[in-house]
């Protein structure tokens, strides 16, 4: 009899992907929620000096963020808080790189087509490799491991911070995508790891991206707990899965109203909503109210701003133990 093979290795959240059609009013509406949100980081072509692809901006927290994802327009202008980023490749390998960023801009595109609202989930892991090696023995597509750069904050400032990463891809669906969007694992580099690095301070008292909720028609849930299981280690039966390697839970649609009362996801599978811990929850909806964010309460009585009055995905707000 075979060995079964490891299951791979997560530790949480690393991020989710927030998907917004314009960066300018996501970035000044996650401000009133309290966050500290980075300056957009727009990508600018080295020989037209315009910004094209994809502008992100980030709310970080330690160990992990939200990132907010907008497509750059032809013709673009670029906020005055944004921090243009030249592309800077040699001449030769400049087209492959102007291809690969078009192309994430139409991957981009095609979740707004479903729904503005959060479309990436990315688990923390210690070993990205291990990872990799464990999805392939359990026989599920995926792209590799890649390596980007992005800047993190230290104790000696800014510095910028290998991230090594891998999206698990599903048969008939382009590369890099499941039916719910984009899926996968990151290993942070060691300043990000790092219990030196100084924290980062948000007005709502926000400490940590602690859950990520996904939704899906009842019919589908045990196809998908199936699939999760692969992804992040097995999970029991219900209408409400939790996949605790990963901080996911997958809610059938039926379960939803229960958990997040009058949510109305425009399509199904969807990541419905993402909870932030908060040092005094009290506060923090003193702080909402005061920036006239409604809010209101999840089955379990956890304060959330609902997706309509947050482009598309419920934010939930939960006591720091």
């Amino acid at each position: 009899m075979s060995e079964p093979s490891p299951l791979p290795v997560a530790a949480g959240l690393h991020h989710v992907g927030h998907v917004v059609r314009d960066m300018g009013q996501a970035t000044e509406l996650y401000r009133r929620l309290g966050f500290t949100v980075s300056a957009p980081a727009y990508p600018v072509h080295p020989d037209t000096a315009e910004p094209f692809g994809v502008a992100n901006s980030h709310v970080y927290f330690p160990g992990g963020f939200v990132e907010l994802v907008a497509v750059i327009g032809d013709g673009a202008r670029m906020p005055a808080q944004a921090r243009p980023i030249p592309l800077r490749v040699p001449d030769d390998r400049l087209p492959g790189l102007v291809a690969a960023v078009r192309a994430t801009a139409a991957g981009i595109t095609s979740f707004l087509g479903r729904f503005e609202g959060v479309h990436i989930m990315i688990a923390n892991t210690p070993d990205i490799d291990g990872v990799a090696a464990g999805l392939t023995a359990d026989g599920v597509g995926h792209g590799g491991v890649h390596a980007v750069r992005r800047p993190v904050e230290t104790g000696e400032g800014t510095r910028m911070e290998p991230v090594r990463y891998l999206e698990i891809s599903d048969p008939g669906l382009p590369p890099g995508r499941v039916p719910e969007g984009r899926v996968g694992f990151a290993e942070n580099g060691p300043a990000e790891a790092s219990a030196d690095r100084p924290p980062t301070g948000h007005p709502n008292g926000a400490t940590g991206l602690v859950e990520c909720l996904l939704c899906v028609d009842d019919p589908a849930l045990p196809e998908l707990r199936r699939r999760y299981g692969t992804y992040f280690g097995p999970a029991g039966d219900g209408r409400v899965v939790r996949f605790d390697q990963a901080n996911l839970t997958v809610a059938a649609a039926s379960a939803l109203a229960d958990l997040l009362p009058d949510e109305h996801p425009p399509a199904l599978p969807a990541f419905v909503a993402y909870t932030v811990s908060v040092r005094d929850v009290a506060a923090t909806e003193r702080l909402l109210r005061g920036n006239d964010v409604p809010v209101t309460r999840t089955g379990r009585g956890e304060m959330f701003v609902p997706a309509d009055a947050a482009l598309g995905a419920a934010i939930v707000f939960r006591q720091d133990a």
